[in-house]
């Protein structure tokens, strides 16, 4: 086995951000203050950037789960994927996951995304597993407590990933468009930049990183 092909998802394999159709949904619905989504857009705005301290954005989010349920939540997110992200899955990235499954390496997303989210995606294109941003529960109710998977922290949510199948970063694949995502593309062997923002783009030609059009959803 050569490695494990790792995988962003917003605006990497999606040609969206997850997040913000997220967030007006829960306008739409009643769920979410406009001034509540003016503050999440902001965080997301910076989250593109690669700027500002978006940890403390996504954990006050993550508080805010606190109470409700399990069960709900993932049901909404499988709703959600049906009807606003399911269909803006990239054209040209199952030609890469082929790919990979062609060279006998694992496929795995590695995103803030949630548990639920991923899930889905998971299911629908056959991935092999899933690192992603964690809420913690308890009986089934959420205590306002996870674990976050953003910048720095991938390669922290990666590490015993990799360990237990005894890969090295080196040996992987990693692809993503956000130069957040920095930390990662300096360890794997094969960095790869997807419809990279403006920033990464520049440090991807700096470094002779690869640079992918896998087109618009």
């Amino acid at each position: 086995m050569a490695g494990i092909a790792l995988f962003d998802l917003d605006r990497t394999i999606l040609g969206c951000n997850s997040a913000t159709l997220w967030v007006k949904r829960q306008v739409r619905e009643g769920k979410m203050s406009r001034f509540d989504a003016a503050k999440m857009a902001v965080m997301i705005g910076l989250y593109q950037l690669g700027t500002g301290n978006v940890d403390d954005g996504v954990r006050a989010a993550i508080r805010k789960l606190k109470g409700q349920s399990e069960d709900e939540i993932r049901a909404e997110t499988e709703r959600f994927w049906v009807e606003e992200v399911a269909h803006r899955i990239r054209p040209g990235a199952a030609a890469v996951l082929d790919k990979h499954r062609a060279l006998g390496e694992p496929l795995y997303l590695l995103t803030g995304s949630s548990t639920y989210l991923s899930a889905c995606v998971t299911e629908a294109l056959g991935l092999d597993g899933v690192i992603c941003t964690t809420f913690e529960v308890e009986q089934g109710i959420f205590t306002g407590e996870g674990m976050l998977c953003y910048g720095p922290g991938k390669v922290t949510a990666a590490e015993p990933v990799l360990r237990a199948a005894n890969v090295r970063f080196e040996e992987c694949a990693f692809y993503t468009d956000s130069y957040t995502d920095v930390p990662v593309l300096e360890l794997v062997g094969r960095p790869v930049a997807v419809h990279p923002d403006p920033r990464l783009a520049r440090l991807a030609r700096k470094n002779g990183w690869a640079i992918e059009d896998w087109g618009e959803a």
